[in-house]
């Protein structure tokens, strides 16, 4: 599954545009590296995100294509959350 579209459905970002353009704005990264929004997202792989006044790291867990609003944060784990 894209990057784009896993930040979507796990709900960690509300809409795919968005998802996108953090993406090209080099706000998020997989395993230590920059990613791009097509990037294949595989379980294992650790994502890091930077919201304006903080990081999130998350573990992913499962990949779904669709999900309910309550099983979406079954879909990875929160490894660290630091203000920036």
């Amino acid at each position: 599954m894209r990057l784009d579209k896993f930040l979507k459905v796990s709900r960690l970002i509300k809409r795919r545009t968005v998802a996108n353009d953090a993406c090209d704005a080099s706000r998020v990264s997989v395993n230590g590296k920059p990613a791009k929004a097509s990037y294949d997202i595989k379980t294992g792989d650790v994502i890091s995100l930077s919201f304006g006044t903080k990081e999130v790291s998350v573990r992913v867990l499962d990949i779904k294509e669709t999900t309910k609003k309550t099983e979406a944060a079954g879909m990875y784990e929160i490894i660290s959350e630091t203000p920036v």
